[in-house]
């Protein structure tokens, strides 16, 4: 059975984990306490050299890590990753833009304030804001014409892009600014196979 070595918070968990329940892949999952540096011990460091969750054993002693390369293992030849090279290519482009322009951004946010740490990092979540917003801003204009990200149907880019989307709000991200994305983030609760991020 696979096996996701998790912390159960975290967005980029919360992918594989809405990914495997819908694709009907069985798995167990672990949890790895970040905060009590579990994720940095010899033994972690030998499945993930990185120190960061998530990790998905596939079988015994065979391991991958970082969430979008996981959901694309797990996708390929799946209806969540087309076949089409130009739409495969842009379900990437929105993963990769998910990493760089969007998460360190909104998920950092929210770790602060669901960990205790927003008067700590009060000048940083406030240098967030902006770069946080134009990210949204660009997902909800690419939202206004399009029901999904690539393909006019849902795939790992809108997984991808849900995982800490859907609760920018506990970043202090204000979502009522984008009536696309809250739209889409309907579609997306209503997919078959859904679970929350609680689950």
């Amino acid at each position: 059975m696979l096996k996701l070595y998790q912390y159960s918070m975290s967005g980029n968990c919360y992918k594989i984990r809405l990914l495997l329940t819908q694709l009907h892949l069985p798995f167990a999952t672990l949890e790895i306490d970040i905060l009590k540096g579990e994720s940095r011990t010899k033994e972690f460091l030998k499945k993930n050299p990185n120190g960061r969750i998530p990790v998905l054993e596939i079988e015994p002693g065979k391991f991958l890590f970082e969430s979008n390369a996981i959901m694309f293992y797990l996708s390929e030849g799946t209806e969540f990753f087309p076949n089409d090279k130009f739409e495969r290519s842009q379900v990437m482009q929105w993963l990769f833009f998910e990493q760089y322009s969007h998460e360190p951004f909104i998920a950092t946010s929210r770790f602060w304030y669901l960990t205790g740490k927003s008067e700590e990092f009060q000048e940083a979540l406030k240098q967030k804001q902006a770069p946080g917003y134009a990210a949204l801003g660009v997902m909800e204009r690419h939202l206004e014409t399009k029901d999904f990200f690539v393909a006019d149907r849902y795939t790992i880019a809108d997984t991808g892009l849900f995982a800490y989307t859907h609760v920018a709000g506990e970043g202090g991200f204000d979502l009522r600014r984008f009536p696309a994305i809250e739209s889409w983030i309907d579609r997306i609760k209503s997919q078959p196979g859904y679970i929350n991020i609680a689950t």
